[in-house]
């Protein structure tokens, strides 16, 4: 540590921050999300385990469904050993090595669940506009090959912004505002120049915000123009229905990520309590709802489902 400059090129630890002005009352709001967590493990197990036993569900569309899945999984078991900690036995000191192991985990599956409901997106297309081709198109190669792509493109994503920040002297005062290592927020205990390390993730939260949602309207452009071609209402519809599980998920994602973003952007005076739920609603609403969504819109899942509790209730 340089007493000069008052920084600090290697802290031993950052300092975690609860749920502002409410810590006295953190047992019990550790309820709730104990109850979110679970609801978010137990779901999306059930949903990769669903498709693992079902012979039919081994389509593109439930493979794309498990890579959710496990993506949200990821998330939900990224963000939970710093919360549920901190929440129970007031535990808010993490060491310089486990923050940015959670910021690259963090930042990485966030990446992976845009990228992955963009490759959904096309799934949708390719079913809705070119059924005859659908199984030539969306071989079991071609669908692992999208997956090593998508984790390829969220892990050179997010090394650059991890090496970036780790070069940069850290100033003494090391008070983070959340309850986990965002990119965003440990920015601003740099003591030193960010203008490079700013706009690299300002341009990556532009690919994942921008270029992401803009590739997805396009697909459900082509995939309305194709719905709107076919003479019976029922088609329509039931094309419709089967977009609808993805359309929800891809809400679910990117709006509190936009409002999450436009937070840190713009409203950097707004109360703690804002900007800490804002990031607790981003990390938590896709992992806990998808699997809902999924499993109340999808009638295969929602029959793998009951065919699982049978099964059990059998033995």
């Amino acid at each position: 540590m340089s007493e000069g400059n008052n920084t600090t090129k290697y802290p031993f630890y950052f300092i975690l921050t609860g749920i502002p002005g409410y810590e006295d009352y953190h047992i019990w709001i550790s309820i709730p999300f104990s109850c979110l967590y679970t609801i978010s493990i137990v779901g999306n197990v059930t949903i990769l385990t669903v498709i693992s036993k079902q012979p039919s569900l081994h389509q593109p569309m439930y493979l794309f469904l498990s890579m959710l899945a496990l993506t949200d999984l990821g998330l939900t078991f990224t963000t939970l050993p710093t919360l549920m900690p901190l929440l129970w036995l007031n535990v808010h000191k993490i060491s310089f090595e486990a923050c940015f192991a959670q910021f690259f985990f963090l930042h990485g599956f966030s990446f992976m669940e845009s990228s992955v409901l963009l490759a959904m997106s096309f799934d949708r297309y390719v079913a809705i506009c070119r059924p005859l081709h659908y199984a030539t198109i969306l071989t079991n190669e071609v669908i692992g090959r999208i997956g090593i792509a998508i984790i390829c493109r969220s892990v050179l994503a997010i090394l650059p912004l991890l090496f970036l920040l780790k070069r940069l002297p850290f100033c003494c005062f090391h008070l983070l505002s959340h309850s986990y290592c965002l990119h965003q927020d440990m920015i601003h205990l740099v003591c030193s120049d960010i203008r490079f390390n700013s706009w690299y993730g300002f341009v990556l939260v532009l690919l994942v915000i921008v270029l992401d949602p803009l590739l997805i309207v396009l697909s459900y452009s082509l995939i309305l123009k194709s719905i709107l071609s076919t003479a019976s209402w029922t088609e329509r519809l039931r094309a419709l229905n089967n977009c609808l599980s993805h359309i929800l998920a891809v809400l679910v994602l990117y709006v509190p990520m936009v409002g999450l973003s436009m937070t840190h952007r713009f409203a950097r005076n707004a109360s703690p309590l804002v900007h800490v739920t804002m990031a607790n609603i981003y990390l938590l609403a896709p992992p806990v709802m998808n699997p809902i969504i999924y499993s109340v819109k999808t009638k295969q899942i929602r029959q793998g489902i009951l065919r699982l509790l049978f099964q059990k209730e059998a033995h």
